[in-house]
């Protein structure tokens, strides 16, 4: 789909439902991909605005302020959000984060009972398991470490669906990933647009939604000539 309509639809979802964090959070992505990385970077604000611990906005926000040479602004919000991030167990933006504030020359904080990866962290990340998780160990089987998340969740049984975006979903994103983030998510991406999914074309936008929400590979959508 091109970008402008993107940009077009998740402007009106957000303007539908403003409380909607991945409204805003697909917005600011549609942005980044127009090159408008300050309108983009103000979208992801609005995410952590609206979920304070959603430490992938802090990271994305941090990076799109860096590229308006908003310095000063990219170290604050990324310090918040490394923080987020290491107090929840979230490894990859963490990770993504330390690595910023070190381009930016700025210090990376120093987070007391962290959950890093000497520690140990619940696993399941929405909701898992009470079995714990050490990132020096191999995963428990039937887990997996989502994509999406950077924490471990229960490994889907079969792709979601037929074909390479399927098989993408199952080998990358977790069960709680797709079941409790996602399909709650599409509901409101159905309702919001009024989607009929006995549409082509509608079901179609659903699509792009759901590889929006989940980061599936580019290379991967190629491969499904979608």
């Amino acid at each position: 789909m091109d970008v402008e309509k993107r940009i077009a639809q998740f402007e009106n979802m957000a303007q539908a439902d403003p409380s909607n964090e991945m409204a805003h959070f697909s917005l600011g992505k549609a942005y980044a991909d127009a090159g408008r990385f300050a309108d983009a970077s103000q979208s992801y604000l609005r995410c952590v605005q609206l979920v304070p611990d959603m430490s992938k906005a802090y990271q994305l926000a941090g990076e799109m302020l860096m590229k308006v040479n908003q310095n000063d602004e990219a170290a604050s919000i990324l310090v918040r959000g490394y923080v987020v991030a290491a107090e929840k167990g979230d490894l990859m933006p963490k990770t993504a984060m330390a690595n910023l504030l070190k381009q930016l020359g700025r210090e990376v904080p120093e987070v007391p009972n962290a959950k890093g990866a000497s520690a140990s962290v619940p696993l399941g990340g929405m909701g898992g398991s009470a079995a714990n998780y050490d990132p020096s160990k191999p995963l428990p089987e039937g887990m997996i470490l989502d994509k999406k998340t950077g924490r471990p969740g229960t490994r889907m049984p079969r792709p979601p669906f037929k074909g390479p975006v399927g098989e993408w979903i199952a080998a990358n994103i977790s069960q709680e990933t797709f079941y409790k983030g996602w399909v709650p998510q599409g509901t409101k991406v159905i309702n919001e647009l009024r989607l009929d999914l006995s549409r082509e074309k509608d079901q179609e936008i659903y699509d792009q939604h759901m590889r929006e929400y989940l980061g599936v590979d580019e290379s991967v959508v190629k491969q499904a000539g979608v």
